[in-house]
């Protein structure tokens, strides 16, 4: 009946197709219930509703539907669509590492880690600031070679033309950015993934919740992120901050330029620079416009963490 249900949505028949999914999965069938998961975490074909779709992946790993079951560790870890619990994600994380080597990896991660019972940094370094206004910090070696290493390759060489959100909270192309990017959207976040967000949370004084998905970008040579804001204008949940994490630095080229002040910085591998995006007056700020200059020679990598004014997970 599942293969049935694809041949209909390939046939553009999708409400039968969701119609049969819905039948199955009724049944308590593990591969239809993280069928009709997806579908309703993504939506399109169905309501979007990570809430319910949270459950509906909770009722197929509890089948034992195998990737459900990752999801749960991830969602347990983060808090993405219900509750966190990091005690019970750490039980489920040790146990899938024993035959995953993906999750084994993880694991070693967050265990050379020094974390509270939440998941969050017992402590973090000062940074140092680089501008008053804009607001603009570094961390020298904020993660490790290792964790950097990990980040290069979460999305699986899975890189694409660079998106971004607009206002109605949509990606969409992006016109002035021509490097290729990933998202570590919600589902994939690991645990280990989920420390280090809380570390850059840590470092900017935010929650975790107020993080975007954390984006992975790649340059190649030619390839450049054009002078822009990061604030989105229109949105009522502000984006007040940017950390960009450097995850090498054997490359040529790919400076970060703040175009109407001069600051031009390099970071190495494993360091972060966090700035505001707005001025005191609480409104965008101009001087903030900066730009990720031309590769010249290798590949630049970079993950962005652009944090919002107040919870943007669902």
């Amino acid at each position: 009946m599942l293969n049935q249900a694809i041949a209909l949505s390939n046939a553009g028949r999708n409400a039968e197709a969701v119609q049969l999914i819905r039948q199955v999965a009724s049944t308590g069938d593990a591969e239809a219930l993280g069928a009709l998961a997806e579908m309703t975490w993504r939506g399109g074909a169905v309501e979007q509703d990570p809430r319910r779709a949270r459950t509906l992946y909770e009722q197929a790993a509890a089948r034992r539907h195998a990737k459900s079951a990752l999801v749960i560790t991830n969602l347990l870890a983060s808090g993405v669509a219900g509750k966190q619990d990091w005690g019970q994600a750490m039980l489920r994380l040790r146990a899938e590492a024993e035959v995953h080597p993906a999750r084994r990896r993880a694991l070693e991660l967050i265990e050379a880690m020094e974390l509270d019972d939440e998941g969050n940094p017992i402590a973090v370094p000062d940074g140092r600031q680089l501008s008053a206004d804009p607001r603009v910090s570094l961390f020298p070696r904020l993660f490790t070679a290792a964790e950097c290493r990990y980040l290069m390759e979460a999305s699986g060489n899975q890189f694409e033309p660079s998106m971004v959100y607009d206002s109605g909270r949509q990606l969409v192309r992006d016109k002035i950015r021509t490097s290729d990017g990933a998202t570590i959207h919600w589902l994939i976040e690991d645990p280990a993934i989920v420390a280090l967000n809380r570390r850059i949370a840590a470092i900017s004084h935010s929650q975790y919740d107020d993080g975007e998905a954390l984006a992975l970008l790649r340059y190649s040579p030619g390839q450049e992120y054009r002078p822009h804001f990061d604030f989105v204008n229109g949105a009522t949940n502000r984006r007040l901050q940017t950390a960009l994490v450097y995850l090498n630095d054997d490359y040529e080229g790919g400076e970060t330029r703040f175009v109407r002040t001069g600051l031009t910085v390099k970071g190495g591998a494993g360091d972060v620079i966090l700035f505001s995006n707005v001025g005191a007056d609480g409104g965008p700020n101009p001087l903030s416009e900066h730009a990720g200059l031309p590769v010249t020679k290798g590949q630049k990598f970079l993950a962005t963490r652009w944090i919002r004014e107040s919870r943007w997970i669902p």
